[in-house]
């Protein structure tokens, strides 16, 4: 089949700075100043054309980092990330301005996707509506709540139809009425063939759309597969996690960061 993503080896390091002037010293001087972070170390996957993927992992294992990555609004730091067709990330507030209004929005947006006026004026009314925000429309988006900017950044991406969708914690934000709309929507696109990235803390929600789960900690790919191979182990992992004392998760989180480390230096 043709592949839609293919992630090789793909690391991302953010510096972590105690203060501005850290930051400062590590711009200006040739000492390294600031600690190593890696929100992705040497990850490794791939989709099929109309897969349907649910990236799963406690906070902080990566999720997003990869997301934003593979919709190209981040950078890796080493490795490479190969999309055949057009993205499209859907989180809370993704590429809104907030100084801009909801309709500006739409505009920019679609311009930046390559569509032009006459094109962003035949589709601005449907992303209106989907969105069910007529009403505040011409508001500037700094002004709506975190559910009414994921259901404009809902309904630009899913009407301008990319070829990947991926879906950031988008459908945890909001009314429910509009969740079980937007899950309808991906469900269309399900029908069409189209890949999908699905991220969320809700399992139910993975058992019902998704087909393979990635499962990342710590960065770290900890394993790949359908979601009856994965989601079990994972479920296990939450419930074992839970019994740990807090002294207990810092051993397992210490021993899994310095694993982390031991295979970035092996890439290095």
């Amino acid at each position: 089949m043709e592949k839609a993503i293919i992630a090789k080896n793909v690391t991302k390091k953010y510096k972590l700075y105690k203060n501005t002037k850290e930051r400062l010293l590590d711009l200006i001087t040739p000492k390294s100043y600031g600690e190593d972070f890696y929100a992705l170390a040497d990850v490794n996957f791939e989709a099929e054309k109309g897969d349907i993927i649910g990236f799963i992992g406690i906070n902080g294992s990566g999720k997003s980092t990869l997301s934003n990555i593979i919709a190209g609004i981040v950078p890796e730091t080493a490795g490479t990330v190969k999309v055949n067709g057009q993205a499209s990330l859907i989180a809370v507030s993704s590429g809104l301005k907030g100084d801009l209004s909801g309709r500006d929005n739409i505009e920019l947006k679609c311009l930046m996707l390559g569509f032009s006026r006459d094109e962003i004026k035949e589709l601005e009314p449907k992303i209106i509506e989907f969105a069910e925000l007529e009403r505040f429309i011409d508001q500037p988006v700094k002004s709506y709540s975190s559910g009414m900017k994921s259901r404009l950044g809902f309904a630009i991406s899913v009407t301008v139809d990319p070829d990947i969708l991926i879906i950031d914690e988008a459908l945890s934000v909001g009314d429910k009425a509009f969740a079980e709309k937007s899950l309808n929507k991906m469900k269309e696109f399900k029908e069409k063939g189209k890949t999908m990235i699905f991220v969320s803390h809700s399992l139910g929600q993975m058992k019902e759309f998704c087909e393979k789960i990635l499962w990342l900690e710590y960065g770290m790919v900890k394993d790949f597969g359908s979601v009856d191979q994965v989601l079990p182990k994972y479920e296990e992992y939450l419930r074992e996690q839970k019994k740990l004392s807090k002294k207990e998760r810092d051993e397992y989180r210490e021993a899994i960061l310095k694993k982390q480390l031991q295979l970035v230096q092996g890439i290095n």
